[in-house]
């Protein structure tokens, strides 16, 4: 009966991988970073996230697409060295919200993070990335002249994407990004666009950083005040999303994890693992609802689960062959799933505002709504020498201060207040 127990548990572990997968690879992808670093700093993150929260949350973190769009700029501005030092950086400032709620407690979040400043914010995540998804699409280099060969590979993903989502049965409509990875993949195979070169050059058993460091997208970090100062406000925005995925996870689950063990803790664990991942050359780590998703359609609670699939992540991590058949994935596929999960983001953030029911209507929350996302999807900047704050960090501190600023109180999460 262990025996079996133990079968069990390990699929349904290595499942929970198979949901986040798509994901987790989508962001170093598109930010010229190393997809095996990526599967590893995932596993080694969640595994120091329960090590930190006691392993009673069954949660998962991997790649965070709210640094898609500075790690893309770091890289070229800065350099790899300087952009994980950054990362690095931008995991400690997760200490100072788990002091804050350490203090403060749960209701710290509807003071500073009321529905009308992480609404917007999520917002502004997936719309500014949009132009990125349609540049994807329209040609394999992402920036030359449409090619139809490009369009056609972007819409075999999307429409896969789309169906599995609209249509998929249980496990297969949370897996809708891998669905379409896979099926332009397969087009992609048919057309003769996809170049083994990188499989046929790739070990079966390989260590990652060494081939990133020849490729140029790994550097043992360096501490450059410019980019640490770019990169710092970011953290603000996926610290909404855990908040919010551990708000989920709690309503999945019928426990509350904003009490045992406390945000302080979940929000210790998730600022760490991507300081973790910032030090290893990897993407900074974030909670994933879709396996929240995945642990709400299997009732699989036990987080021995996450644990299988993030010991999984890093055996994965050191298998060269998967890593090259990652590399060689054409942009168009990517930029097909991008049009849907971009949008995916932007639509989260428009719900959270449905949920908690937010009056539209007060003149208090359209300007800190229109400010918030003018600001962010305008990429609006504030430079001072060698400090820059601008694009979503700074949208989402100026929603901050707005909040704190204007007269009256905005509408407020839904937070258990007991187990």
């Amino acid at each position: 009966m262990d025996a079996i127990t133990t079968a069990r548990k390990t699929i349904l572990g290595i499942q929970m991988l198979f949901v986040a997968f798509g994901a987790l690879i989508l962001v170093p992808l598109l930010t010229g970073l190393d997809p095996s670093i990526a599967l590893f700093t995932a596993g080694a993150g969640t595994l120091l996230f329960h090590a930190i929260t006691g392993g009673s949350v069954p949660i998962f973190l991997a790649s965070s697409f709210a640094f898609i769009a500075p790690i893309q700029y770091a890289m070229k501005a800065f350099g790899p060295g300087a952009t994980f030092g950054a990362l690095f950086c931008t995991g400690l400032i997760y200490l100072l919200f788990s002091v804050m709620a350490r203090l403060g407690g749960a209701n710290l979040l509807n003071r500073y993070l009321p529905p009308i400043v992480t609404g917007p914010v999520i917002m502004v995540i997936g719309l500014k990335l949009a132009p990125v998804a349609v540049g994807m699409t329209r040609s394999f280099s992402g920036s030359g002249p449409p090619e139809s060969r490009a369009l056609v590979l972007a819409a075999c993903s999307l429409l896969t994407a789309v169906g599995a989502v609209m249509y998929g049965k249980k496990l297969l409509s949370l897996i809708p990004i891998l669905c379409g990875i896979i099926a332009g993949y397969l087009v992609a195979l048919i057309m003769g666009v996809v170049d083994f070169t990188p499989i046929h050059e790739a070990h079966w058993f390989q260590l990652p950083w060494t081939l990133a460091r020849e490729n140029g997208s790994f550097a043992l970090p360096r501490f450059d005040p410019a980019a640490i100062l770019y990169m710092l406000p970011v953290a603000l925005a996926p610290a909404i999303e855990h908040v919010g995925d551990i708000l989920a996870i709690s309503s999945v689950t019928g426990r509350n994890y904003l009490v045992r063990p406390g945000l302080h803790r979940t929000l210790l664990g998730d600022g760490l693992a991507t300081s973790l991942a910032g030090l290893l050359g990897g993407p900074p780590n974030t909670t994933y609802s879709e396996v929240t998703g995945a642990v709400a359609l299997t009732k699989a609670f036990d987080p021995v689960l996450m644990r299988i699939a993030a010991v999984t992540a890093i055996v994965l991590a050191f298998a060269g062959k998967l890593g090259a058949i990652m590399r060689t994935i054409p942009g168009p596929v990517m930029g097909g799933i991008m049009l849907l999960l971009f949008g995916m983001i932007a639509a989260i953030g428009i719900n959270s505002l449905v949920k908690a029911h937010v009056d539209m209507s007060r003149s208090r929350n359209l300007v800190i709504a229109s400010v918030i996302l003018t600001s962010g999807i305008g990429d609006m900047t504030v430079t001072c020498g060698r400090f820059c704050l601008g694009g979503i960090g700074l949208a989402g501190l100026v929603g901050v201060l707005l909040n704190l600023i204007l007269p009256g109180r905005g509408e407020a999460h839904d937070i258990p207040c007991s187990e």
